[in-house]
């Protein structure tokens, strides 16, 4: 069933199978994920990879996450680690991002991974796009739907939004859960976190009974969403204001502001994981609006509280 957008497709099995083929063939689409919404392509072919970077303009030196649909499917890409095996049988498939050392038969074109010898890999919580990855024998490359530094998507109408009609399939599976991207955990040595998400690093200790590193600042990228200027809503974002000033669009916790035009509430309960899955949604919603000007109050940074405030510190980069 396709809605009054020609390339946006509610899912079934002719759409399982149309989007198949557009894989098979070199092709893109967006896939929705638990996290953000994907573009998607075969992992192994390198002309394919290419297509993703063209049209994200996506500089070369920053890495894709390949999503996979379980463990089996990984083991002739990269070296897997007694870290990694605790974490994917009590947290996958899920928000998170692992990354590990690619094996020496690794068939993962090197454009995906930046020519790096580690590689970021995935297994999505989405019915949707578990089904493609259970129906196809290669892996999916599969970044945000959007163009580079910008904010993520979180509905196919937001991937419309972003790229038109260049992507002949994007299929609608719903506003994305959680909201924000994948944890990415490094697991290549001393494992620490490098790009927070829903799943904190307390929760990643207990499975592993030790504490985790602190993120190093390194002169290699080896994950997505390191960049400093990353999630831009394409205005300027300022960050822990006390006070609106009336004009710019005014973005907080709590219900402290009623029917105000310029006030946006992450959450009413004030509860974080709300917040993280409503951040980029009210992005969107007030550059539509046509505020010139983002100003942020000041998020708690415990729990998911990190990673919202990793994003939106991103997004405030001037540069």
């Amino acid at each position: 069933m396709k809605n009054s957008y020609s390339n946006i497709f509610s899912f079934n099995k002719k759409i399982l199978s149309k989007t198949i083929k557009v894989l098979n063939k070199g092709g893109l689409v967006s896939l929705p994920t638990e996290t953000v919404y994907g573009l998607a392509a075969n992992a192994y072919s390198k002309t394919a990879v290419a297509k993703i970077f063209k049209l994200k303009r996506r500089p070369k030196f920053n890495p894709l996450i390949i999503h996979y649909y379980n463990v089996q499917q990984i083991l002739n890409d990269v070296v897997v680690n007694n870290n990694f095996i605790k974490l994917y049988k009590k947290l996958c498939p899920g928000p998170i991002t692992f990354i590990l050392k690619k094996s020496k038969n690794c068939k993962i074109n090197s454009l995906a991974s930046a020519k790096l010898k580690t590689v970021a890999i995935r297994f999505p919580n989405h019915a949707v796009t578990r089904s493609i990855l259970k129906n196809i024998n290669y892996p999916l490359a599969m970044p945000s739907a959007n163009m580079s530094s910008h904010v993520s998507p979180v509905s196919a109408q937001d991937v419309y939004d972003e790229f038109k009609k260049k992507i002949k399939i994007i299929i609608d599976g719903g506003q994305s859960v959680i909201g924000i991207e994948s944890t990415v955990v490094d697991l290549t040595k001393n494992p620490k976190i490098l790009r927070p998400g829903i799943i904190n690093s307390s929760v990643i200790e207990k499975i592993l009974k030790f504490k985790i590193k602190k993120k190093t600042n390194t002169s290699k990228i080896k994950s997505p969403g390191l960049l400093k200027k990353h999630y831009s809503p394409g205005i300027p974002v300022l960050i822990n204001q006390k006070k609106s000033d009336e004009k710019s669009a005014f973005i907080y916790l709590g219900s402290k502001y009623k029917n105000n035009h310029n006030k946006f509430s992450l959450s009413e309960s004030s509860n974080l994981n709300e917040a993280a899955s409503n951040l980029y949604k009210i992005f969107r919603l007030i550059k539509k609006k046509g505020f010139k000007k983002i100003q942020i109050a000041k998020i708690p940074s415990r729990g998911t509280g990190i990673a919202i405030n990793d994003r939106i510190k991103r997004a405030a980069k001037v540069k």
